[in-house]
């Protein structure tokens, strides 16, 4: 009889188990098929979207991590966005890849011909004084770059880029196309 017991809990266990494996999968089905209906979304929508959304993660990041410096915490950490929980909360919620560049990363390779040119523009507006503004790059149709510069009196120029010739930190937010959509279409059914 206590066999027959622990036979008969084995297999309901089993069937609980494959039945909550299921439902995850189709979950995941679900949200590929989603994924996979045609949407008809203009590249002005994109843009909107993307500046949008830039604007306000950066207007989050910038002030969680100009406090998080006054707070004495070792510049080095901070400024490689290491201890900025906001800012990884953001990066995950929007599946955006965030960074914090400096002079230095006009001349880095793992970023496009495109996005070079215009982080040498924002360090020329610098060295002359000339006023910065938000920009919105699109490379090969799958990504879409939008750069912010930290204005030069702001505490994170000085703390992470202080040591540079001229003192610049913009702000790289690197959505890619199919995030957007994914995204914009949630927003839209809610």
């Amino acid at each position: 009889m206590k066999l027959l017991h622990s036979s008969l809990h084995l297999l309901l266990s089993l069937s609980l188990l494959s039945c909550a494996d299921r439902i995850e999968q189709t979950d995941k089905l679900r949200q590929e098929m989603a994924d996979k209906k045609i949407k008809r979304i203009t590249n002005a929508e994109l843009n909107e979207t993307v500046n949008a959304w830039g604007e306000q993660m950066v207007a989050v990041m910038q002030s969680e991590l100009t406090a998080r410096l006054k707070t004495g915490v070792a510049p080095d950490s901070l400024c490689q966005l290491r201890q900025v929980p906001k800012t990884r909360a953001l990066a995950e919620r929007y599946a955006v890849t965030v960074d914090l560049l400096g002079p230095q990363d006009v001349q880095n390779p793992r970023f496009s011909a495109k996005e070079r040119e215009v982080l040498d523009a924002y360090l020329y507006n610098a060295e002359n004084k000339l006023p910065q503004q938000s920009n919105i790059q699109r490379i090969a149709d799958t990504l879409y770059v939008y750069n912010a510069a930290i204005p030069l009196d702001n505490p994170i120029c000085k703390a992470c880029f202080g040591d540079q010739k001229q003192p610049l930190a913009v702000w790289r937010l690197a959505f890619t196309k199919r995030e957007i959509i994914r995204r914009m279409t949630a927003k839209k059914k809610k």
